[in-house]
Parts: C-alpha cells; sequence; structure tokens
C-alpha cells in the first residue's frame, strides 16, 4: 500500500512538473532606455560659455570640446534617487600607449579632498574626540598654531578651519614632483626648507572674515591625526571609504597596488603631460586623494543621505546639517553651499597641476553629479557639461552661485 501511494506521488509531481506555468512577461527597463537617451543628450548638446557665462547657440559633442580644449581625458558619473545612473570615461589616461579612460580610471580629487576631509572631521567630533569650538592647540601634540597679535582674543577652532573663517593663510599647495624630497605634515606645517609653500600661520583674526585655506586643513589633519593616533589615510579608510565602498579611493601614497595601475597621468594647458605624470601632494587632507567619479558620487550621495535623516548616511543628520548651515560672510562648515528650497545643493570643485574636478549634489533630492578631467583646461568643460545635465534631465543650475 505504500508503495502504490508512493507510485502515485512520484506521478502526481510529473504530471504537475509537465504543466505549463504562468508565462513570464518580457520585461524591457524603461528606465535604461530613458537613462541611455539623456546621457546621449548630455553627450551631444555641450554649449560654449563664455567669460560672461553666456551660452552658444549651437551644440557640440563632449569629445568635439575635449579636442577643442586640449583636455585628453574625462570621466563622469551622474546619480538620481540616491542611485548611479551612468558613468562613462572619455579620451586617454596617458599618450604613451594612449590607454583609454573609464569609469575606473582613477583621477587626483584635488581639493575635492578637503570635504572628505572634513567628514572625517565630524566623525571624530561624533566620538568625542575633537571638539568644534575647541582651541586647536589644545589637543596638538607635534606643532601648535603659532600665537600672534592676530589670535590674543580669537583662537582657531575647527569650526572655523572647516569654514575658511579660522584666520590661517595658505590658500593652496603645488604638490611635488616624485624624485623630490616629499616633507612630513609638520614640516609643511612649519614651511620648512624642502616646502615649497609658505609656513602655515594665522594672518588675520580668526572668526573675522572668509580666507580660503588649504592650510588649515592640514592643522585639521595633523589634529585628527594626534587625537586619533592613527595616521589620515587609515582614518579616511575606516570611518568614511569602508563604510560606504568606497573601493577605489585612497589618500596613501604610494597608493595601494591595487589602485596604483588605475590612475591616468595629469596635463597642461598645452596638452603636454605632468613631469612624472604627476605630483604628489603631501598635505593630504587639503589635496591628496586619488578616486574615480564613481567613488566621489557615493560620497555624496551618503552625504545626502545624511543630512535628509536617511537610513546609510556617513554622518548623524545634526552634523550633516550644520556642515550644510550658511556660516555668515562664508559658505557651509565644511563644504560649499548655493541655491534655497529644492534647489539647494552642496559642491566643491578641486583643481591640482593637470586635474579638474566638480561635485555637486541637490541636498534635498538625492540627485547630482562629479566630473573628474585629467588637464589644467578643465573647467570651462566641467561648466559647460554641468549645464547639458541639468537641461536633459530637467534639473536647476548645479554651478557655482548660477
Amino acid at each position: 500500500m505504500n508503495k502504490i501511494n508512493f507510485s502515485l506521488i512520484i506521478l502526481l509531481i510529473s504530471l504537475l512538473s509537465c504543466q505549463p506555468g504562468k508565462k513570464k512577461k518580457a520585461t524591457t527597463d524603461s528606465s535604461i532606455t530613458e537613462d541611455y537617451s539623456l546621457q546621449n543628450k548630455v553627450e551631444n548638446n555641450i554649449y560654449r560659455i563664455d567669460k560672461n557665462g553666456v551660452s552658444d547657440s549651437l551644440p557640440i559633442t563632449i569629445e568635439s570640446r575635449m579636442k577643442e580644449l586640449n583636455i585628453p581625458g574625462i570621466s563622469i558619473a551622474v546619480f538620481d534617487n540616491n542611485e548611479i545612473i551612468w558613468a562613462k570615461g572619455y579620451g586617454i589616461k596617458n599618450k604613451e600607449n594612449n590607454e583609454e579612460v573609464n569609469k575606473n580610471t582613477l583621477f587626483q580629487a584635488a581639493s575635492i579632498s578637503k570635504p572628505v576631509a572634513n567628514v572625517t572631521a565630524f566623525k571624530l567630533i561624533e566620538q568625542g574626540k575633537i571638539l568644534l569650538d575647541e582651541n586647536v592647540n589644545t589637543k596638538l601634540n607635534r606643532w601648535q598654531v603659532p600665537e600672534n597679535e592676530f589670535t590674543t582674543t580669537e583662537k582657531v577652532t575647527v569650526r572655523r578651519i572647516m569654514s575658511h573663517t579660522s584666520g590661517l593663510g595658505t590658500s593652496g599647495f603645488r604638490g611635488y614632483n616624485k624624485n623630490d624630497s616629499i616633507p612630513s605634515l609638520v614640516q609643511v606645517l612649519e614651511g620648512s626648507k624642502i616646502t615649497n609653500s609658505d609656513p602655515v600661520r594665522v594672518i588675520q583674526r580668526p572668526g573675522e572674515a572668509e580666507y580660503y585655506s588649504g592650510g588649515g586643513l592640514q592643522v585639521l589633519q595633523l589634529l585628527m591625526e594626534d587625537v586619533s593616533g592613527q595616521k589620515f589615510s587609515q582614518l579616511t579608510e575606516d570611518l568614511i571609504f569602508k563604510p560606504i565602498g568606497m573601493n577605489s579611493s585612497s589618500f596613501d601614497y604610494p597608493l595601494p597596488q591595487k589602485l596604483n595601475h588605475l590612475t591616468t597621468n595629469g596635463f597642461d594647458s598645452n596638452g603636454e603631460a605632468i613631469n612624472g605624470g604627476y605630483h604628489l601632494y603631501p598635505e593630504k587632507a587639503a589635496a591628496g586623494l586619488w578616486t574615480t567619479p564613481t567613488d566621489l558620487a557615493k560620497f555624496m550621495i551618503a552625504l545626502g543621505k545624511s543630512y535628509r535623516g536617511e537610513n546609510d548616511g556617513v554622518l548623524e543628520q545634526s552634523s550633516a546639517q550644520l556642515m550644510m548651515k550658511r556660516v555668515p560672510n562664508a559658505g557651509g562648515t565644511g563644504i560649499g553651499i548655493d541655491g534655497e528650497g529644492d534647489s539647494f545643493r552642496f559642491r566643491h570643485t578641486g583643481g591640482n597641476a593637470g586635474f579638474s574636478c566638480y561635485a555637486v549634489s541637490f541636498a534635498n533630492k538625492g540627485r547630482g553629479f562629479v566630473i573628474m578631467t585629467n588637464s589644467d583646461n578643465g573647467f570651462p568643460l566641467n561648466h559647460e557639461i554641468a549645464r547639458a545635465i541639468s537641461k536633459a534631465y530637467n534639473w536647476p543650475a548645479m554651478w557655482m552661485r548660477e
């Protein structure tokens, strides 16, 4: 009897398995088609912008404009609804073998390093290791901000460094040839003989007015290292890159072996490669990040999520909102901000020797883009691509102060 029942069960299963199931509906992802169409619009509708901000009447392609401006390579990532919807490279990363730029090519982020450093500092603030409004000299161990006539009543603080109102000078850094002696962080701050930059000093009363200071970010880098006992590159890896999934980003030099072969050379305004391919920047917090547009887009998405109080952000909401709160006579506290309401956006530019970059995101919408070029001539095209993206996607203006 048991044998008969077992046979019936087997027969029933085989009959059922032969029955035609519900016909699966053929699927076509219309969003992919739409995204590709909009990507095409961006690529083929670049309007030259003159020095007064007026667009030309006739569009050209990205590649044609790259040729006009003598830009060897560029990479773009566009995101919407907290997702990267397309990423693509154009042109070449070196002229020796014409190796092509792709979405995995690493560029120097230059000053876009600063918001990454500032978010790292906010992580340490959230941990109670540093305070926004404390005199930085209180916890600096290896070096101190020299006191002078400007610091008698007001002091250099983390908040003021982030908003470029600390009074510190040394606006930017030139980088070093690979064959140069590379100064340490303390040597950079002291302006020692092997550096090519001025000593980092207070040049106006802290809190009085904005003065863009890359030197200030180096003071912040030193503070973060002193209070944590970790190298800055390891801090960013642990607190930012790993949690967000930025697997193609590093402040290390030399770069990790897995990333070193992915870099592009930088090129000057004449299209000639920077001596040695690119400069090294020991001023990591100010200018030392290597990354891709895709990774930077992940960073911008995570910061926007934090601002809106969504899951998977990189900061507490209060920290992100403080970053994007306007400081009187300055920008935000750690990142540039523009616009109001749905047009409110956070952004930053970057320019190292041979590299020009731009990253922007609408704070309330989870949309934006990152553009990275391997050329000193990149900023005009960055501006023109920004307008092309805004027009194709029907988004508000996304360039600085537009």
